[in-house]
């Protein structure tokens, strides 16, 4: 299967990346899953999103609700996408510790008990917090990931906050919980790609995130790093999720642009490696073309039958 680590679908414009014409609603983003997108040939779709809203929708504005009360608020269209679609969608539960820290860390065990979320994700630059030095902030939403086996999801790549190792305090404190470094250490403010490959490479409880990272960078690290530790994530909008599978499809290719990767290997970077992460069972590439249009087919019949509703 192929699973997208890192979406963000919303029903109002995108509060800080502030996105032009309408907003991009969970139906448009089924649309951009169901694709097809051309892997070694074969016509693929992404079989799950873990969504959450944009950050820029969790920082609080004026009129907005404090407390337990707002969180609810701003990841209630998360949580109707989630219910309403199932079978394709999983829940990542957006952390703003400005909200209560134990606000949040009451409401992420409210959401994964309640509506199945399997994530959490920290943004310290848009949450405006230093997590080296925040670690009670920190400290009560990750005793939930302990206690639930909930994934967390960390935005990398830009100062202040968000350099990689401003994190290993925590990681090295929760040394059970599963981290994955969104971004690869790459975003708007800077290229801290190495510092994140350094961390995969030390702890084996820190994933790569593969979408913004260089695709030659790509080749240089996955021959690094062990084969389950690099998962598929386009952080879609602003992102179309193509160019990135094409990044890791180029891997099945000869050195120096690939690296003679199989395609099971390939389809663990797609969503295999998170599939374990996430409790779901793991599944092999389309072994044809015939069986390749039949997934589709069933795709879009379910599509369909959603729109027709």
């Amino acid at each position: 299967m192929i699973i997208d680590t890192h979406m963000h679908p919303t029903n109002i414009v995108d509060q800080a990346w502030r996105h032009d014409g309408s907003p991009f609603t969970g139906e448009r983003t089924l649309e951009m899953m169901n694709g097809p997108y051309m892997i070694n040939g074969k016509p693929r779709r992404i079989d799950y999103g873990c969504i959450m809203p944009p950050p820029g929708n969790s920082v609080w504005q004026d009129g907005m609700r404090t407390g337990r009360e707002g969180i609810r608020d701003y990841m209630s269209y998360i949580t109707e996408l989630v219910q309403a679609y199932p079978d394709r969608f999983i829940g990542n539960f957006m952390y703003n510790p400005r909200f209560g820290p134990e606000n949040g860390a009451k409401e992420l065990e409210f959401h994964v008990k309640e509506y199945g979320y399997k994530m959490v994700k920290l943004h310290a630059n848009m949450h405006a917090y230093r997590p080296d030095r925040a670690l009670d902030w920190l400290r009560p939403v990750l005793r939930v990931c302990d206690e639930l086996g909930v994934v967390v999801l960390i935005h990398t790549g830009d100062g202040p906050y968000s350099i990689p190792t401003q994190f290993y305090p925590i990681i090295r404190e929760f040394k059970d919980v599963n981290f994955i470094l969104a971004h690869f250490g790459v975003q708007t403010g800077g290229v801290y790609c190495f510092e994140a490959l350094y961390m995969i490479l030390d702890s084996p409880n820190v994933y790569g995130e593969s979408g913004w990272l260089l695709q030659s960078r790509i080749v240089e690290f996955a021959q690094q790093m062990e084969k389950h530790q690099l998962v598929f994530g386009t952080d879609s909008p602003p992102n179309e999720p193509g160019m990135w599978a094409r990044e890791l499809e180029v891997l099945c290719g000869p050195p120096p642009q690939g690296m003679h990767l199989s395609e099971e290997h390939l389809e663990g970077y797609l969503g295999n490696n998170m599939a374990k992460l996430l409790g779901l069972k793991p599944t092999p590439p389309p072994r044809d073309q015939e069986e390749a249009q039949l997934r589709l087919t069933d795709t879009y019949a379910s599509l369909d039958t959603v729109a027709r509703t």
